[in-house]
């Protein structure tokens, strides 16, 4: 579905830097930029994160002394390419008893809980490591601490008011870090401690500069980790991506990284941000959400192509499993939406949804979904368990709100009500119980009254020229990222006389174009934008895009991937 918008352009100023394209240089000073930018590893903040010392220290002698290491993820991408690397790193870096382990969404839940340590048979490991979770597993590390185990706590999330009594925490998120970059992934994390680890046996003499690992070969993990957990590329995390992604287009990637992109299709000597977004995260996660993440990070662990290939093909199928049954259940929600916005004359604030049949692995991206539609905080529910009375919650919320304070604001004014919560600005995750459904919906209604939303704003670089719509031009603006959260893929907006339009792939709408203001005819792609096929539409149409390279049989084509419609 294409929203309608209202846009402003982005100021730019002249980059000092003219080997630049000059749409790519707009693009880049439109985001503050006055000088290309260097993604050289060279450019890396130094490992100057609080906890690595001791951390690194910890895990040297356990190498030295032959003393076993479990490393326990979490249930998403980010966990497991973070899992992955960990263990990888480990193992190349002389360690003999290396073990992981993921928590089951559906038995454990979230983090190192009481019931995955129990779960740990003897004997313990003598050393365990968290990956993109721990900071608020304070019972789980206490009862591993109380069965002989030193923990390390990697994790990136925001940490409530009580820590872990963990041996160290290594966390660029904690009140008192000092580094200079908070928005590291938790395989980024894990990546800082790999780099300091391999520092303290150099010098303990473990290896010298020449012989010592290689951790350039686990930078796809890296970036596909990163990319996929949304948190902002800023500087360091767009450096990271980069190397990640340069390996991967080389082929100088992991099995597994390779063979859940061309499983999806995907040409590796192309690949970009937003493939590792759509098309491997999505399959990485799948397992996550319907099944257990194991496989998942046997994939990404697989030593042969054969076996990284028989991987991904189970995760792409758990990935269709997965869309079917979210296409089931979005079409549901939005019945419910539709039946609560008349029921209301159409004014509607935020959406609670629940059935009793859905997936509590699916329900984030539906809630996902619904709040890209409506652009209001949503809500949506599943059972934690078959005939269980505990639901799971999943909310997501448009910019301008924030979804964790309002949880906040009605847990305070209706004390009880909420079992659980926790989260961030635009994602959080909630129990309660099935009876105060209701009570909740009313509570969580009547909290979004006192909120005021605006007409949603989209920042565009512009219009581009009619000699402008190259295949030079896509290609560079594709060399100038990597694009992703907080550093937006370059967005063109203009006015199109709609030529040709047709439905392709069930729901999407095929376009031909031409600017209003004389130029080439162009194809265009709008996802999920069938709707707009029997509308009357205006001419010219305002449209916001992303120009791209299609490239089909051997033909290479300019494409625009149409965003938004855009409000006059």
């Amino acid at each position: 579905m294409i929203r309608r918008v209202r846009i402003r352009r982005r100021e730019s100023r002249s980059l000092t830097d003219q080997s630049v394209h000059p749409v790519v240089a707009r693009v880049l000073s439109g985001r503050g930029l006055e000088r290309a930018p260097d993604y050289s590893l060279a450019n890396l903040l130094p490992p100057t994160l609080g906890g690595l010392d001791e951390a690194s220290r910890i895990l040297a002698t356990a190498i030295e002394q032959n003393q076993s290491i479990m490393v326990v993820g979490d249930f998403d991408a980010d966990g497991a390419t973070g899992t992955a690397l960990a263990v990888r790193a480990l193992q190349a870096f002389g360690a003999s008893q290396v073990r992981w382990l993921v928590p089951d969404r559906f038995r454990h839940g979230y983090g190192l809980s009481p019931d995955l340590v129990a779960e740990i048979e003897p004997p313990y490991p003598d050393v365990l490591v968290t990956v993109d979770q721990g900071i608020s597993s304070i019972k789980g590390v206490a009862m591993a601490g109380e069965r002989g185990m030193q923990v390390i706590v990697t994790d990136h999330h925001l940490p409530g008011d009580e820590l872990p009594a963990a041996k160290v925490i290594v966390n660029p998120n904690l009140t008192s870090e000092t580094f200079p970059s908070r928005a590291l992934a938790g395989v980024g994390v894990m990546f800082y401690l790999v780099m300091a680890l391999r520092a303290e046996l150099r010098e303990r003499g473990r290896f010298q500069s020449k012989t010592q690992p290689s951790l350039a070969q686990w930078l796809d993990l890296v970036a596909l980790g990163t990319v996929a957990d949304l948190v902002p590329l800023d500087a360091n995390n767009r450096c990271l991506v980069f190397q990640g992604l340069e390996r991967i287009r080389a082929r100088q990637c992991t099995p597994g990284v390779q063979a859940l992109l061309e499983i999806a299709g995907r040409n590796l000597a192309h690949i970009s941000s937003a493939d590792l977004g759509f098309a491997a995260a999505p399959r990485l996660n799948a397992a996550g959400r319907l099944d257990d993440m194991s496989v998942g990070i046997r994939c990404l662990l697989a030593q042969s192509e054969h076996e990284a290939r028989k991987l991904a093909a189970e995760l792409d199928r758990l990935n269709a499993e997965r869309q079917a049954i979210q296409a089931d259940m979005q079409m549901m929600a939005e019945q419910q939406a539709d039946k609560l916005a008349a029921d209301i004359d159409g004014r509607l604030d935020g959406l609670c949804v629940y059935d009793p049949g859905w997936h509590q692995g699916v329900v984030g991206l539906v809630a996902g979904r619904l709040m890209e539609r409506l652009q209001r905080p949503v809500i949506a529910f599943a059972p934690a368990e078959t005939g269980g009375q505990e639901l799971k919650g999943s909310a997501r919320s448009p910019e301008g709100v924030h979804m964790r304070d309002l949880l906040i604001d009605v847990s305070q004014a209706n004390p009880g009500l909420v079992e659980r919560f926790g989260g961030h600005a635009r994602a959080a995750g909630l129990s309660l119980d099935r009876g105060d459904f209701e009570a909740f919906r009313a509570a969580f209604e009547q909290q979004l009254e006192s909120l005021e939303f605006v007409s949603e704003t989209v920042a565009t670089d512009g219009e581009l020229k009619p000699d402008e719509f190259e295949v030079t031009v896509a290609e560079a603006l594709h060399r100038a990222g990597p694009w992703g959260q907080s550093w937006p893929e370059p967005l063109f907006d203009g006015q199109f006389h709609v030529l040709e339009r047709r439905i392709v792939g069930q729901s999407h709408l095929k376009m031909r174009l031409r600017p209003s203001g004389g130029g080439p005819e162009l194809d265009a792609i709008a996802f999920r934008a069938g709707e707009l096929f029997h509308q009357e539409l205006p001419d010219p149409l305002h449209l916001t895009y992303r120009l791209e390279v299609n490239r089909w049989r051997g033909n290479i084509n300019i494409q625009l991937n149409v965003q938004h419609r855009v409000s006059e």
